[in-house]
């Protein structure tokens, strides 16, 4: 059997641990921050506060102790915010077993340097781009954790680094698929995060399907444009990372980026929506950053603008529309 880390004992990080360890052919230890987290884990089989309901398989083991999840583990996957990443990255350190495989399980980028989370874990421990992961896909923790027929992609630079971590990924529940396009896989994954919002803040005014419906297709083909000029390949844009994840993600109210955005067409500001909601929802923190990147390159991204604006209080929410963008229809706006 093959140890196996989880860092992160989130809804997320939980779920995925519950993943792996439902694949027999893996030994998966979950570090947990709090100590009372992973004493539940241990005793009670659950993690009510983010995953209540769900029977955790008796194999799976928490701990706080980070050196002893990270000793030997052959795959490491963390399920941290992103905006921690780096430094997480930093007081881990030699505990990080030099030949491991990392996955990133984290769809974000770093509000300072506009990195992946790949490009973080790279230049945080100087591993290799063979050892470096990514995985992503519609991934719902509750409905994953309840055992819905669910697939992801796991990318890598190196084949074998990424068909090692959808082997060890996948059980009766789950499956991986495996590409190499780190760059779009781990784009998908983020952008997604922003038509969600923006998907949740006019489900919040109140418009019907045909809105979200625009929106969800516009957003997909500037985000499309974007990943494409960073590098990324068309279609895995319209794959399980991209067109996958963005059907998952928009409208489902399991979604945090949704609920977010949903409180923001409700009217609430930025400030209450972050101290209303108990998780991190990703695409809040993205937005500048993205646009930031978008610039750099040329992009139009005007609905991704609109969610900024309503983020800083300039625009009503009920303003954000499909209408307001002016690209030539079709998958890249071309």
């Amino acid at each position: 059997m093959a140890k196996i880390a989880v860092m992160g004992a989130g809804s997320w990080g939980t779920t995925f641990a519950k993943v792996l360890a439902d694949n027999p052919e893996n030994q998966v230890m979950l570090w947990a921050r709090r100590e009372d987290v992973a004493d539940e884990i241990n005793q009670e089989h659950r993690n009510g506060d983010y995953l209540p309901g769900i029977n955790l398989p008796k194999a799976l083991v928490a701990s706080t102790n980070v050196s002893e999840v990270l000793a030997d583990a052959k795959i490491v996957f963390l399920s941290v915010p992103s905006q921690t990443l780096r430094e997480n990255l930093a007081a881990w350190g030699d505990d990080l077993p030099a030949d491991a495989i990392i996955v990133s399980l984290m769809k974000g980028v770093e509000k300072e340097t506009g990195l992946r989370m790949s490009e973080v874990i790279a230049e945080a421990t100087n591993f290799s781009a063979d050892q470096i992961a990514v995985l992503s896909g519609p991934n719902l923790s509750l409905e994953i954790a309840s055992e819905n027929p669910t697939a992801s992609v796991a990318a890598s630079t190196n084949k074998d680094t990424a068909v090692t971590v959808a082997e060890a990924a996948k059980n009766s529940y789950f499956t991986t698929f495996t590409n190499r396009d780190v760059i779009g896989t781990e784009f998908g994954g983020i952008l997604k995060n922003l038509i969600a919002v923006a998907i949740g803040i006019v489900d919040g005014v109140g418009y019907g399907e045909n809105t979200k419906a625009s929106i969800m297709t516009r957003g997909l083909a500037e985000i499309s444009r974007f990943a494409v000029a960073y590098g990324a390949k068309a279609n895995t844009m319209v794959g399980l990372a991209g067109l996958g994840d963005l059907i998952a993600t928009a409208e489902s109210p399991l979604s945090r980026n949704h609920k977010a955005g949903e409180m923001l067409g409700k009217g609430y500001s930025l400030r209450e929506v972050k101290k209303r909601m108990s998780q991190t929802a990703e695409g809040l923190s993205s937005v500048a950053p993205v646009l930031a990147l978008a610039a750099a390159k040329g992009v139009s991204m005007p609905i991704v603008e609109q969610v900024q604006a309503v983020l800083e209080g300039t625009m009503n929410p009920r303003d954000i529309a499909p209408h307001l963008t002016t690209e030539t229809d079709g998958p890249l706006g071309e």
